[in-house]
């Protein structure tokens, strides 16, 4: 992506969305929850979008307390930047979101945002940077516990198949652009694709996600917003073999393996 189509993109995406209905996240219920979660913990290499450089390193851990999971991930960049999501839900036949935080550090690892997302409440409070000031943060959000976030997506995925409307699953969540605002994402399961790793290829069926707000709105956002990609294989439970997306909001492109 183009360094002006880089700031464009959150401009536009703000304007559609500032004009178009406002998402009710109440509506989307909390995804079944088809497999079990647990305790991980482990580290992943942030690679370029044409995976020749090597750009930074993900720190992952979730830790079950009895039916409660708590997740942190933090994204490194070798610039000094970095990206960090937390989130608590609880876990059972649903995944219920209870509260969360995001925040992101420029390069001299000062934080640019810092969101709070406290679901029971409605209310995502903290602050952003918007052309170089600062905006406070202190506002109720039509937030339930079907509400997703950072690491959740990937949860959210891996339950496609107990969840999804035919090829398309719909949840909730809170996105920076850089304001935070409550919107719809929309996974989509977009058909096979062969996925060429070290030791041989990889049989996987490649979803997009992008979000979603009416017949209108959305062929907009699909030409202008950044498409995000996950590419899964078929076992059970179903893995995540690559993502390619944007890291945040102002769009620049990662990839991990």
């Amino acid at each position: 992506m183009t360094p002006v189509r880089r700031l464009l993109v959150p401009a536009l995406l703000a304007a559609l969305l500032g004009v178009a209905p406002a998402a009710h996240a109440e509506t989307t219920p909390p995804v079944k929850l088809a497999y079990v979660e647990g305790d991980i913990g482990g580290t992943q290499t942030i690679w370029s979008e044409d995976g020749k450089r090597v750009i930074g390193l993900i720190e992952y851990r979730q830790h079950r307390k009895k039916d409660v999971l708590v997740i942190a991930r933090t994204a490194h960049f070798k610039d000094g930047s970095s990206d960090s999501d937390e989130a608590e839900v609880r876990v059972g036949d649903r995944l219920e979101s209870i509260r969360g935080r995001m925040v992101i550090r420029d390069t001299k690892g000062k934080a640019t945002l810092d969101l709070k997302i406290d679901v029971a409440a409605k209310r995502v409070s903290g602050f952003y940077t918007d052309d170089g000031k600062r905006q406070e943060v202190d506002d109720e959000f039509d937030i339930g516990p079907g509400t997703y976030w950072g690491p959740l997506f990937a949860i959210v995925l891996k339950n496609f198949a107990a969840n999804a409307d035919g090829d398309a699953l719909v949840f909730s969540t809170i996105a920076p652009t850089p304001k935070p605002r409550a919107l719809d994402m929309r996974f989509t399961r977009a058909g096979a694709a062969k996925i060429t790793r070290t030791g041989g290829a990889v049989a996987t069926t490649r979803f997009t996600l992008l979000p979603t707000v009416n017949f209108l709105i959305d062929p907009i956002l699909k030409r202008f917003v950044p498409e995000t990609n996950f590419y899964v294989d078929g076992e059970k439970p179903p893995t995540i073999v690559r993502f390619v997306g944007p890291r945040n909001y102002a769009g620049q492109t990662m990839r991990l393996d």
